[in-house]
């Protein structure tokens, strides 16, 4: 049985009347560092691969967000593909020989984030009866996974610590790269502290070995790629922002005012009808009161109506009718 004429306008106006309101555009930046696809600061932009990953400060710095924790992202390369992110908890030179508490960093492994090969991991004040702490023999340069269990006392890194003058005075210091977390957390079970060193490039992009090490973490990141991305980035056809939607996270092109699983150029009302999605900070609904105030003058009006003008039969007459 269809629903009475007045059933019908009260859902609709409901339906309506707690309709979010559509999202603005994605940020693009935060701070002096540019957010580009696939990272967004706000739900629904760029990859789902890589949500609520990313946050913005009040302060307008960028952080990481990861299992370990929260980390200050100093700076992204979108060409190389790697985030430089920084660790307060973990040794600097202004330590010395006074080794903090510290917390194993880690990353998310349901993202398409990876620890770099490019980081070298120094590790101070080692138990010898829990870690064998020696020099690596030359042949681990040749075949590195014969090395793998020993933490190498005599790197480079540990014999030229990057911008510590003082050195480590009475401490110990070994090199060690771990393969996952639980090694990571194993080896600061026996030692007092450590920290990340990687290896930044300063010379040009045919001489890889022009590098000089850095504090920091470097952490690198895929781009997915699609042709429904690029079809909605092509500035011919719009020039849209790939994003997606917060609950099923099927792909949307964002357009402004607008968003379409094609792309900002596609004047197809079919496809532009189809799916909103609603980003975080914007306005999206009304509070219940509102929404009974709403309800409750609708259904008076309803029945002020139906008074006025009674019904034969139970079919309405055209004078009484709502539409």
């Amino acid at each position: 049985m269809p629903l009475p004429h007045y059933y019908s306008v009260l859902i609709l106006t409901l339906f309506l009347f707690i309709t979010p309101s559509q999202s603005t555009k994605c940020r693009t930046s935060c701070g002096q560092i540019q957010i580009n696809y696939p990272f967004g600061i706000d739900d629904g932009c760029g990859s789902p691969y890589y949500r609520h990953i990313l946050d913005c400060t009040d302060s307008g710095k960028l952080e990481l967000r990861t299992p370990s924790g929260r980390y200050p992202i100093e700076s992204i390369s979108y060409a190389e593909r790697h985030i430089k992110i920084t660790d307060p908890y973990m040794w600097n030179c202004d330590d010395g020989d006074n080794f903090r508490p510290t917390r194993p960093f880690s990353l998310d492994t349901s993202t398409h984030l990876s620890l770099s090969s490019q980081n070298d991991y120094l590790f101070f004040n080692c138990s010898e009866d829990n870690v064998i702490v020696a020099p690596k023999p030359m042949f681990c340069e040749r075949f590195p996974e014969r090395c793998d269990s020993s933490c190498d006392s005599a790197s480079y890194l540990c014999r030229h610590l990057p911008d510590c003058s003082g050195g480590l005075g009475a401490a110990s210091c070994c090199s060690y790269y771990p393969k996952a977390t639980e090694s990571l957390r194993l080896m600061l079970k026996y030692c007092s502290s450590y920290t990340s060193v990687y290896w930044k490039s300063i010379g040009a992009p045919d001489q890889p070995y022009d590098q000089v090490p850095e504090y920091g973490i470097r952490v690198d990141f895929d781009i997915p790629v699609s042709t429904r991305c690029l079809h909605c980035q092509d500035m011919v056809r719009g020039g849209g922002s790939c994003g997606f939607d917060t609950q099923s996270q099927g792909f949307l092109c964002l357009c402004g005012e607008r968003n379409v699983t094609t792309f900002c150029g596609d004047h197809d009302t079919s496809q532009q009808k189809k799916k909103y999605v609603v980003i975080s900070g914007t306005a999206a609904a009304v509070s219940a009161a509102g929404v009974f105030v709403v309800a409750a003058a609708v259904i008076w009006f309803v029945r002020r109506v139906r008074a006025k003008a009674p019904v034969t039969c139970g079919v309405q007459s055209n004078d009484n009718r709502l539409f």
